[in-house]
């Protein structure tokens, strides 16, 4: 990969990274209900369900999915009911206290790690998407293995960067949100919901 395609893979992911998705709105939510530092877990399993999902399309999976309606069918309903589970717990949330961001909260390192790794991995639309996405910038004339690491890399590390930024604003404008009381729970809850309702209805 030469410096040119680099660079711009590196302002590609990081276009895709700021992009409103379900990682992006978790990452916003658990920053905002659980403090900045302990979404670290979140964005953690974000990146490791993202470099699953990008080990997966270059080993060819996002062409079998393509190929497979069947497949890609059970895929899609999967995930969307896991984004419709995360979506009503949001939405059945109480409302975001102060005093509830500044304790250690409830949810455990594990949980916030797995929601971030399953909302990740939930949204089969990510293997087709990288499976056309990453070719454009592989060089053929190169080893093609130094290149996927690469841009694996670069990626996982972009999505982490810009999950923890997104948490650490929702956690300074958390008075904000107080104030907003159930309506922020339920303005991202709907928002998964939705995306959980779209997902397999989508082509």
């Amino acid at each position: 990969m030469s410096t040119q395609t680099l660079l711009l893979y590196i302002a590609a992911a990081i276009g895709l990274a700021v992009t409103p998705g379900p990682n992006s709105l978790l990452a916003i939510t658990h920053g905002a209900l659980h403090g900045h530092r302990r979404t670290l877990f979140t964005a953690g399993g974000s990146a490791l369900g993202f470099i699953a999902l990008i080990s997966l399309s270059l080993l060819g999976v996002g062409a079998l999915l393509a190929a497979s309606a069947q497949a890609l069918t059970v895929l899609k309903f999967a995930g969307g009911a896991y984004l419709i589970f995360l979506g009503i717990q949001l939405w059945r949330a109480p409302p975001l206290r102060l005093e509830t961001v500044a304790a250690t909260g409830t949810a455990s390192a594990a949980s916030l790690f797995h929601a971030g790794l399953l909302t990740a991995i939930s949204n089969p639309k990510a293997l087709l998407f990288y499976g056309a996405f990453l070719p454009q910038f592989l060089d053929p004339a190169r080893d093609l293995a130094p290149q996927a690491v690469t841009m694996t890399a670069i990626f996982v590390v972009v999505e982490y960067l810009t999950e923890y930024l997104l948490a650490l604003l929702a956690h300074r404008i958390r008075p904000l949100l107080e104030r907003a009381g159930r309506r922020f729970n339920r303005v991202c809850g709907g928002m998964f919901i939705a995306m959980g309702v779209a997902l397999p209805l989508g082509r």
